[in-house]
């Protein structure tokens, strides 16, 4: 035992070096170029994902993923418990909200194009690989129980239909189980046991099925939508507004009612996995996320103006609102064309689940962070099938053992998480120094540079002609061979409406740096908020600036301003967080005006404002992109304070599921995922190169007598050169170092008259001694 001890003695354990190991490897981030095409997308196979993806596709799946239990189900419980027709209400402040949380989705969309992983891979450029696993893993846990509570809520919607007989034939056929959801009896549900089976075939089968069914639900959503709009306008009655009876339970009832609408929009972050699957990623992504955001909040607002001037608040049924509003008038035969719709908007929502799920445990396990065998992707369906398999297994026995209740307690937690973070990297990089990001965009041009010299000798070679194989993805003449791993630049000209010298392309060799239109370098005075308050202002603009402190168009970022920023991130996140559990555990002593408890609040709030303040006092950096995130730092700053605060309204059961899920995330982590990471491998194989070269230096001795020592030629060096053979044998070794400049001047160096072996063995420890 005293020997035990002894061995942790301070004196004797590298304490300070372990700590230092230990906090390198979970803060290393992510090179930017290692994600781009043609540096790391495919797998050992050589299979890539299939980049097929329009701009459309991506809208399409960003609204079926939000709109299913939304426009069916959330509308009326809201309506009936806590807003009324102030629903209304609560969507537009909810959609806001999530827009917040959208913008920042689509700048970093922008920043990295081509990935997969969504706020996983984002994290992991940016804050560092512990917390990039942190949010892929909890975004496994989201997708996985969306997926499962997608198949329960269709299983249920079917039963309903069917007057309950399958669950009746379930209990008296298969029996009951206990424990499967808060202490009550629950049947095995093996009908959303098939459903998700079935949905992880499809998606398993090709992006381009999967796209396609989804495409076709939603279809069928976009008609019974409009059969709801057209038909209940003939049963409307505005006396249901009327009297004080749109905002029956005040504004506290209508906030209330907004945050449980956010949860309806949750679900557009699947458009920012399919990066390496959509042809223009940095212009169809941020689109994609803006125009679904706003698809679904017009279907929400519209169905619920129709709801609550159809039926009276109180008399909506929380179960199966838009069905049995139809009931109430008379009208049975649209009970079934919404339930058509509802179950194209429920699969569709399901789809939606599982689509991004296997894509995100693709992204961690290429990167090394979960088992490596999850990154297959199958040749034929250019999919990654295993992890699709595996999702869609686990998915599926959620689906059968755990109760639909429990499920949807657990749905959006992992989610608000990810927004977090997200809007956390969009503060920390956009104060950066220059130097920070400058090798991303010097990156782009050299990817396009090489990838227009790879094109045209492909074309001399073979004289490809239009009709070839990937006529489909051909776009403009900058892909006149049909490549079909190059993105058509088609999406790029209907987004932005003008010719290609005035657009904003990832291959432009000054994309990020200047502006396309006017050649110079973008400045804040080009935003069109900044010119809108000048001119509300006018000449006091620029002595308010001053006196404010702000920074002037010539200031750019430094170490110490980023690290300033830094620090005020991490204290608002902070401050955040113990404001809102104040405002939520605290609320009675609130409610009491306790000069304590206003005076708690008022501080905390002075604080925010002044960490948000010394954060616009910072430069930003300069680099312009297609798409970013406007009216920093305040944008993300709420969409920060927003999702901390419906984080923590979660139940406390859900809090320790969460913490469960996430220990068990810490030991796959720690016990795998950290070893075996792709950047610790390449840090493990620089670090054996380094020692091999030491060793080589130390050990041998090239130059002895022995060997045969010779003067070389005048031609070969300069007088007391070693034989071309000793250089030849020094060259080769010179080759696999990394730092061919610091290598070559010691062969140099090696070459001369040879010394005494002492002095020759100290002075290769020198010039090897770590820096």
């Amino acid at each position: 035992m005293s020997s035990f001890f002894s061995r942790l003695d301070p004196r004797r354990v590298p304490w300070g070096a372990a700590g230092h190991a230990l906090r390198t490897r979970i803060l290393r981030t992510k090179p930017v170029e290692s994600m781009l095409e043609g540096t790391g997308t495919a797998t050992a196979q050589g299979a890539r994902l299939a980049k097929v993806l329009t701009t459309l596709d991506l809208i399409s799946l960003g609204v079926g993923s939000c709109v299913g239990t939304g426009m069916y189900v959330v509308s009326g419980l809201v309506a009936k418990e806590m807003a009324g027709p102030g629903v209304i209400v609560s969507f537009i402040i909810a959609a806001v909200a999530s827009i917040l949380s959208g913008v920042c989705y689509a700048e970093f969309g922008v920043r990295v194009p081509k990935t997969t992983g969504s706020a996983y891979t984002y994290s992991y450029v940016t804050v560092g690989e512990f917390v990039a696993f942190s949010t892929g893993w909890n975004l496994i846990l989201e997708y996985l129980i969306g997926t499962a509570a997608g198949a329960s809520a269709l299983s249920s919607m079917f039963d309903s239909l069917a007057n309950h007989t399958i669950s009746h034939w379930m209990i008296n056929s298969v029996g009951t189980l206990n424990g499967l959801g808060k202490g009550e009896e629950s049947y095995p549900d093996l009908l959303a046991l098939v459903i998700a089976v079935i949905v992880t075939i499809i998606v398993a089968m090709g992006v381009k099925n999967s796209v396609g069914l989804n495409n076709v639900l939603n279809v069928i959503n976009l008609a019974v939508w409009i059969f709801i709009m057209i038909a209940g306008l003939f049963y409307v009655k505005g006396d249901n507004w009327s009297e004080g009876q749109f905002l029956p339970f005040g504004w506290p009832g209508v906030l209330k009612g907004a945050a449980t609408c956010f949860y309806a929009f949750i679900g557009f972050d699947i458009i920012a996995t399919t990066g390496e699957e959509a042809k223009s990623p940095n212009t169809s992504i941020p689109y994609a996320i803006t125009a679904s955001l706003v698809t679904c909040l017009t279907a929400y607002v519209s169905v619920s103006i129709i709801l609550t001037l159809m039926v009276p608040y109180d008399a909506i049924d929380t179960e199966s609102p838009l069905m049995e509003m139809f009931v109430a008038h008379g009208f049975y035969a649209a009970k079934f064309i919404v339930a058509i719709g509802s179950v194209a908007g429920l699969t569709v929502s399901l789809l939606g689940s599982l689509f991004p799920m296997p894509r995100v445990i693709y992204a961690m396990a290429g990167d090394g962070l979960l088992f490596r065998f999850l990154s297959h992707i199958s040749s034929y369906t250019e999919t990654p099938v295993v992890a699709c398999i595996v999702s869609g297994f686990l998915a599926a026995l959620l689906s059968l053992l755990v109760s639909l209740r429990d499920l949807i307690e657990m749905m959006s937690i992992g989610t608000l998480l990810a927004y977090t973070l997200v809007s956390v990297c969009v503060l920390l990089l956009r104060y950066q120094p220059e130097s920070d990001i400058d090798g991303f965009v010097k990156f782009l041009s050299e990817e396009h540079t090489k990838k227009k010299e790879g094109i045209l000798a492909d074309c001399e070679k073979e004289a490809c002609s239009p009709g070839s194989e990937g006529e489909e993805f051909a776009g403009p003449p900058t892909n006149t061979c049909g490549a079909k791993n190059l993105p058509s630049l088609g999406d790029n000209e209907m987004l932005i409406g003008k010719s290609d010298k005035s657009t904003y392309n990832v291959n432009h060799p000054n994309y990020g740096t200047v502006d396309m239109t006017s050649g110079i370098e973008a400045d804040e005075s080009e935003n069109i908020y900044l010119i809108k308050l000048k001119k509300l202002i006018g000449p006091r603009y620029y002595t308010m600036r001053i006196h404010l402190g702000l920074p002037g168009k010539m200031d750019r970022p430094t170490a110490a301003t980023g690290h300033t920023v830094t620090t005020c991130v991490l204290l608002l996140f902070v401050l955040m967080f113990i404001f809102c559990s104040f405002i939520i555990f605290g609320a009675d002593y609130i409610y009491e005006q306790s000069w304590w408890a206003v005076l708690l609040v008022v501080l905390m709030i002075l604080l925010i404002v002044v960490l948000v303040f010394v954060i616009l006092q910072q430069p930003e950096n300069p680099k312009k992109l297609p798409y970013m995130a406007p009216c920093l730092p305040f944008v993300p700053a709420f969409a920060m304070l927003v999702n901390i605060y419906l984080m923590l309204k979660l139940s406390t059961v859900t809090w320790i599921r969460f913490a469960v899920w996430c220990f068990v995330g810490l030991l796959i982590y720690f016990g795998y995922g950290m070893w075996n990471s792709t950047l610790e491998i390449s840090a493990r194989e620089e670090a054996l190169h380094q020692s091999t070269y030491q060793r080589y230096d130390v050990d041998v001795d090239p130059f002895s007598m022995d060997d045969g020592f010779s003067y070389a030629t005048e031609s070969e060096g300069p007088p007391g050169w070693g034989p071309s053979e000793d250089k030849g044998f020094s060259y080769q070794q010179m080759a696999g170092a990394k730092e061919s400049h610091r290598t070559s001047s010691r062969s140099k160096s090696k070459g001369r008259h040879k010394p005494p072996s002492e002095a020759l063995i100290a002075n290769d420890e020198l010039d090897y001694s770590p820096e």
